[in-house]
């Protein structure tokens, strides 16, 4: 191969990778930089989200996986601006359709709740009311976000209604002015027709009807059959699963652009669990909305997400598309989760441990978070922060470990002591 035949690859590689990047811009649905969240407690400033940054794409799911703990509600809680006090969103920005969700009002807020980002809730039963009927809690969405649609869907039933109305009102007419004309049989055949003609007009339909019709075409989406029979239940008279299948019917029925899931399979049993995350599957192709998955459950993960941000103590370690994390996870902690899984393979083996705990985040530990629990440790890692790092094609990862700059530090020799302390639970 000629020299200008290799420059012409190298040209037509980067042209790709440029009209590559550009359509990835005009996809982008969400873009999250450098993220604080703090807590300001008695004890201390928990420091829950300390500088998260990741995109999610239209029409894609994006898995936020990590340790029980490590921020990943937070960060949800974040993106919908629904931090309680004592948290407070202190830095970064969370821009939505390139707008700064940070910089809007809370009555501007609340137009993109519901409508255009919408949250499940790990826990169905505490989501919803317990005192309310199931179908009202739905329908209640549909009139808070979507009144003006409501009202046109009621005008054209008034008007189909009316139309029945005025069809009855010809009718009698009819009748009386042929009333002497009739046999005595025709007379009763008449007044039969025209009060079968009075029970096919239904009574005046309001808004509240028009939701909950609404809310009965939303819930049969959602898989579940006797629609009707569900809107007349309260919560507790449902199963796990169904309560499920309820809070998505609500978090869907604004079609939003981006679905938040908090762990929405954590209480089911394994069956269900297979069942909802079929439903958000085929779901997600239908409504054309994207989802931010957050579970600490790497096989739900795997199924479901396009790409991966692993989370660890406040931080985004390992962010890459799901295939290539799964497949060459870089990052020590990642592969810890990942070596942690029970699988056939390893059925005579001992299960890889993290050792250590989680740590504090009032006083988390200096420089990386993950040194005092980290196998391949180096010298540098407790004394500065990694920085997030792009290695490869859309891999991004906050590691010493590929940071030409501190990769050459000597290793760190860990002692007998230490490693006996750090495996202590």
């Amino acid at each position: 191969m000629t020299l200008t035949e290799k420059k012409e690859i190298i040209e037509e590689n980067r042209k790709n990778q440029m009209k590559s990047a550009i359509k990835e811009d005009s996809n982008l649905l969400l873009q999250v930089k450098n993220l604080k969240t703090y807590f300001y407690t008695e004890e201390g400033i928990v420091k829950a989200v300390d500088g998260v940054s990741f995109n999610i794409y239209k029409n894609e799911v994006l898995g936020l996986v990590g340790e029980t703990g490590c921020g990943k509600s937070v960060t949800a809680l974040s993106i919908l601006r629904l931090v309680r006090s004592p948290g407070r969103i202190i830095e970064g920005s969370i821009e939505f359709n390139n707008i700064n969700m940070l910089e809007l009002s809370e009555e501007e807020m609340r137009s993109h709740r519901g409508n255009d980002i919408t949250m499940i809730f790990q826990d169905p039963l505490n989501s919803l009311n317990p005192v309310i009927l199931a179908g009202d809690q739905v329908a209640e969405v549909f009139l808070l976000h979507q009144e003006e649609e409501l009202n046109k869907i009621l005008d054209v039933h008034l008007l189909e209604r009316d139309k029945l109305v005025q069809e009855l009102k010809e009718l009698k007419k009819e009748f009386k002015e042929n009333k002497e004309q009739l046999s005595e049989t025709e007379k009763e055949e008449f007044k039969v027709k025209i009060k079968d003609f009075k029970k096919k007009i239904p009574k005046a339909p309001n808004l509240k009807d028009v939701a909950l019709e609404k809310a009965e075409q939303i819930i049969k989406e959602v898989g579940i059959a006797d629609a009707k029979q569900i809107l007349k239940r309260y919560p507790h008279e449902l199963s796990g699963g169904m309560r499920q299948r309820i809070m998505i019917a609500m978090g869907l029925s604004c079609t939003p652009l981006l679905l938040i899931a908090d762990e929405p399979t954590t209480a089911l049993d394994v069956t269900i669990q297979a069942q909802i995350l079929d439903l958000m599957k085929n779901l997600q192709k239908k409504f054309d909305t994207s989802i931010l998955m957050i579970t600490h459950d790497l096989g739900i993960i795997a199924e479901l997400s396009d790409r991966v941000a692993v989370m660890y103590s406040g931080n985004i370690v390992e962010y890459a598309t799901a295939e290539d994390l799964f497949k060459n996870p870089r990052h020590p902690y990642t592969q810890g989760l990942i070596g942690a899984i029970p699988s056939v393979e390893k059925k005579d083996k001992k299960l890889t441990v993290i050792r250590g705990m989680v740590p504090n985040l009032i006083y988390p530990p200096s420089g990386c978070r993950f040194h005092p629990r980290c196998t391949e440790r180096l010298e540098i890692c407790d004394k500065i922060k990694p920085r997030f790092l792009e290695i490869d094609d859309r891999y991004f990862i906050a590691c010493h470990l590929f940071d030409p700059e501190y990769k050459e530090s000597p290793k760190y020799q860990w002692d007998e002591t230490e490693i006996k302390e750090s495996y202590k639970v």
